[in-house]
């Protein structure tokens, strides 16, 4: 099943995505991971895109299909994967109906206010990379598992939140109702808790499937 998770950053795509792929053994192709593989192996596309990150420019839609195309003939991905982070943009999800079938469009909807909240209260820590939540560290600044201070990541400040979501909902969020339209889309409450959603999810393309 050739899949794609939708949503704004915090609602918990990259941790369903990796559930789902495990529970359907299907590789979860992430962009960003994606670029950083064919840079370091020097192949056509990743020299490519490689010119353009170096000059701190954004690589452009035709570079980034030619990318996932490459990807998606990948012997692991013949039955199936999750697209996360791609496509972002409708005139990519128009690119992509040209190297694709999707079968199902996953969509997480979480309201701002609760993003916000959930994003710039999340603490981290560098040296073991655990993550906490201000509302459960009932004042403790320090990692429970290295005790090495948390903190909180520039991402996850109030400011650049909500600049990060209103370029979801200026770029993004227009694929929903382009999604929604071609009888794909399946969204869920994000709201909820990880393991109510997963189940919800999995429900859903069982059906499909």
């Amino acid at each position: 099943m050739n899949i794609i998770f939708l949503g704004p950053p915090g609602a918990g795509k990259g941790t369903q995505a990796q559930r789902i792929c495990d529970a359907l053994s299907i590789p979860q192709i992430s962009t960003g991971d994606m670029l950083r593989k064919a840079v370091k192996e020097g192949t056509p596309t990743g020299l490519k895109a490689k010119e353009y990150m170096d000059a701190g420019k954004l690589v452009p839609d035709e570079v980034l299909i030619e990318l996932i195309r490459d990807r998606l003939s990948e012997e692991d991905c013949q039955k199936g994967y999750i697209l996360d982070g791609f496509p972002r943009t409708v005139p990519q999800a128009e690119a992509l109906e040209g190297i694709a079938r999707i079968d199902a469009v996953v969509e997480l909807n979480v309201p701002d206010d609760h993003l916000v909240n959930r994003l710039s209260g999340r603490r981290v820590c560098l040296n073991c990379g655990a993550t906490y939540h201000v509302s459960l560290l009932q004042g403790r600044e320090n990692c429970e598992k290295c005790g090495e201070k948390l903190i909180q990541r520039k991402d996850d400040a109030p400011e650049t939140v909500l600049n990060r979501l209103k370029v979801y909902h200026d770029q993004t969020a227009p694929l929903i109702d382009f999604y929604q339209g071609k009888g794909l889309l399946q969204t869920f409450d994000g709201t909820k808790g990880m393991e109510e959603v997963y189940q919800s999810i999995m429900e859903a393309l069982n059906k499909l499937s």
